[in-house]
Order: structure tokens, then C-alpha cells, then sequence
């Protein structure tokens, strides 16, 4: 094997191993054709997108494509970086273009399931992400297209079920401690979501995604913060149920019952105004402690 050859396969096990600024910083040493080959070019875009910097991603995979010509991994990172731009029909166009070349690849057809499900094309998703199932059941991004897809439909449950099989299957993934966490956070179980994104910062501490939301988690898992989980977690419902029962008591003629409701609704709602930044600043000062 030869010098740029060892690097790129260092460049490789980096990416495995969660590492994509150390990835960027090998794949700058290797020298030779080696440095504008295929494989340089798919693992850069690999790095830049760990690192969400998708207008990099998309200069970098079209300089690629260029370069070395078709190639299905870099017309579907550069559809992936299209999408997070906004750019959806050259999105597509891409992702079109390279399940043209790898149309049974799981990874791929995910990506077109994720800008279906994004532009509200849910079947068409669904029948995507299924077939991407029967190729790769266990593949990562199948789970997360498929948590993804369960909300648009509005179908909290199945999200909620496929992210405890995604993260049953793959445990030490930081996509699937996550998602996991995304989906305590939307049922309301902020120290289990909490848990999860820590776990996930410890195995992809570059995910600045991942940092943010172990910091939001933190603060919203303060026991100061008890008593407003119910608000986080039902929002207008609950908003409208003290309303309905300010209005029920009234009309029952139990103006006392109603009046006491409504204070303690007032000093409910005015706490949810003042806690969240009164412990963003405590939990500020222990975290720079």
C-alpha cells in the first residue's frame, strides 16, 4: 500500500470513528493524484457533512463530479447539500441522477425518501423508505427517514417506537441517541432527553447540533422547571383545558373555584416567563464553573 493510500485509509477510519474535522486535516496531507481521486473526494464530502457545512459539501461534490465524473456518492451528497439549502428541484435532479447509477443503494434512496417527506410527498416517501428497509432493515439512515416520515404523517407513536428500536439496534450511534432524545423531548421526558443527547455529544463531540441541544436539555431538565413540563409538552391544549375550566366554573356558579383557578393559570403563566432565563443563568454559571 502505498503513503496517500495509508492516508486515506486513516482518513476512513476517522470518519468511522465520528472524527471528521481530524478526517479534514489528514485528507489536507495527502499528496499526488491520490489527493484528487475518488475516494478523496467522497470522504471530504463524508467530513464536511458531519460537520454541517453544506455549501462546502455541495462546491466540494461538484468539483468531484468534475473531476472524476458520475459518481453516485457524490451526486447524492451533493442532493443532500442542495436540499439543506432550499434548493429542492436541483436537489432532486441530483438524487435522481444517482439513484440512476446506484438505484438499489439504501443511503440514497433515504435521501429522496427525507425530500419527499420534506415537501409533504409522504406516500411516495413511505414507498421509498420501504424499499431502502427490504435492502438494508438495520441501515441507520433508514431508521431516521422513517422517524422523520411518522411525523409528517403525525404519527407520534410510530416515531416514538422507531426511534427505541433504532437506538436498540444501534446504541452507541450518535444519530440514534439523538433522535432518541428528540422524540423524550417531544413526549415530554426531558431527563431521559437529556441523557441521550450527553450521549450523544460524547461519541460526535463536533456535532454542534448535538452540544446545543444536550445545553437546551439541561436547562429544561432543572428541577425549577418541574412544574412547566406539562406546558412544554401539551402547549395550546393546556392553555385551552385552563381556559375551558375558568369558563366551566363560571357557568356552574362557582365564581370562588374560578377565581382561584384563574390566579394560580396567571402565576402559572407568568413563571413560565420568568424560570426558563432564570435558569439559563444558573446553569450558564455552573457550566462555566
Amino acid at each position: 500500500m502505498t503513503a496517500p493510500e495509508q492516508q486515506l485509509a486513516r482518513v476512513v477510519a476517522l470518519l468511522e470513528a465520528n472524527r471528521p474535522e481530524q478526517a479534514l486535516t489528514e485528507l489536507g496531507k495527502v499528496g499526488g493524484s491520490a489527493a484528487t481521486g475518488r475516494l478523496a473526494y467522497r470522504c471530504r464530502t463524508v467530513a464536511l457533512s458531519e460537520l454541517d457545512r453544506w455549501d462546502e459539501v455541495a462546491e466540494t461534490a461538484r468539483r468531484g463530479l468534475a473531476e472524476v465524473g458520475p459518481d453516485a456518492e457524490l451526486l447524492g451528497r451533493l442532493g443532500r447539500a442542495l436540499r439543506e439549502q432550499g434548493a429542492l428541484a436541483p436537489a432532486e435532479r441530483a438524487l435522481l441522477d444517482a439513484l440512476a447509477l446506484e438505484p438499489e443503494d439504501p443511503w440514497l434512496l433515504c435521501q429522496y425518501a427525507d425530500l419527499c417527506t420534506s415537501v409533504g410527498q409522504t406516500d411516495k416517501a413511505g414507498r421509498l423508505v420501504d424499499r431502502a428497509a427490504a435492502l438494508a432493515p438495520e441501515e441507520p439512515a433508514v431508521y431516521a427517514s422513517r422517524i422523520q416520515l411518522a411525523y409528517a404523517r403525525g404519527d407520534d407513536r410510530s416515531a416514538q417506537r422507531a426511534a427505541r428500536d433504532f437506538l436498540g439496534r444501534h446504541p452507541d450511534h450518535p444519530a440514534a441517541l439523538a433522535l432518541h432524545g428528540s422524540v423524550a423531548v417531544t413526549a415530554g421526558r426531558v431527563g431521559e432527553a437529556h441523557r441521550s443527547f450527553g450521549r450523544a455529544v460524547a461519541h460526535d463531540p463536533a456535532d454542534a447540533d448535538y452540544a446545543e441541544a444536550a445545553w437546551e436539555t439541561r436547562v429544561y431538565a432543572h428541577p425549577l422547571l418541574l412544574p412547566l413540563r406539562p406546558l412544554y409538552r401539551f402547549g395550546f391544549r393546556l392553555w385551552f383545558a385552563a381556559a375551558a375550566a375558568i369558563v366551566v366554573l363560571n357557568l356552574a356558579g362557582l365564581q370562588v373555584a374560578a377565581l382561584v383557578v384563574s390566579v394560580l393559570w396567571v402565576l402559572y403563566c407568568v413563571w413560565s416567563w420568568i424560570a426558563p432565563p432564570l435558569v439559563r443563568r444558573l446553569v450558564r454559571g455552573r457550566w462555566r464553573a
